[in-house]
């Protein structure tokens, strides 16, 4: 409650703060099963995780680990900064806030989509900007960002082709996959 700052990716981390603050204390007041407590905590938690954000925006200790979110399992964090360009925009990523990546994003699943927890250039994961045509571009965007042939600094398309090659050519053993199925039998 009592930070404060003029830096974009500050003040757009205390946005998302406050207002996961006010819906967990409309949903803790309106809660009558378990069900519903548990969704008022997993809002709090999301508050806790910008407010957090907040505060590694300003440069401080961003305080003690949180519970995972239940929305986050097994998405992870980004770990570099990733840049693509789709339908004629730039997007960014990355793990620390910068001017080009102000909104933050505890982490968790867009669509079915696994997005993990960084800084992004635009709030994609919004549903007010996911419109018919917003939900396939927010897909296609995420697959840019995430995908190794298109973000991963120094992987492009002949790393890929060629670590595919490979695979594909042996098995563990070493042997090729040609010759008899043994009529028929697989």
């Amino acid at each position: 409650m009592n930070l404060n700052g003029d830096d974009p990716a500050v003040r757009q981390a205390l946005v998302d703060a406050g207002e996961r603050y006010t819906a967990a204390g409309s949903q803790l007041e309106q809660a009558r099963t378990v069900r519903q407590y548990a969704l008022a905590r997993e809002t709090a938690l999301e508050g806790l995780a910008y407010a957090r954000a907040a505060r590694i925006a300003l440069g401080l200790d961003p305080g003690p680990d949180l519970p995972p979110l239940a929305a986050a399992q097994g998405v992870g964090h980004l770990t570099k900064e990733r840049e693509v360009a789709v339908q004629g925009q730039r997007f960014k990523a990355g793990p620390q806030p910068g001017a080009d990546t102000p909104y933050y994003y505890p982490g968790g699943r867009v669509q079915g989509r696994p997005v993990p927890a960084g800084w992004y250039s635009q709030p994609l994961w919004k549903p007010a900007l996911a419109g018919a045509a917003g939900a396939i571009g927010g897909l296609l965007i995420f697959d840019a960002l995430f995908s190794p042939a298109f973000a991963d600094p120094g992987y492009g398309f002949d790393a890929g082709y060629a670590e595919g090659f490979e695979d594909g050519s042996t098995d563990a053993a070493g042997s090729d996959y040609g010759g008899d199925f043994g009529g028929g039998d697989f």
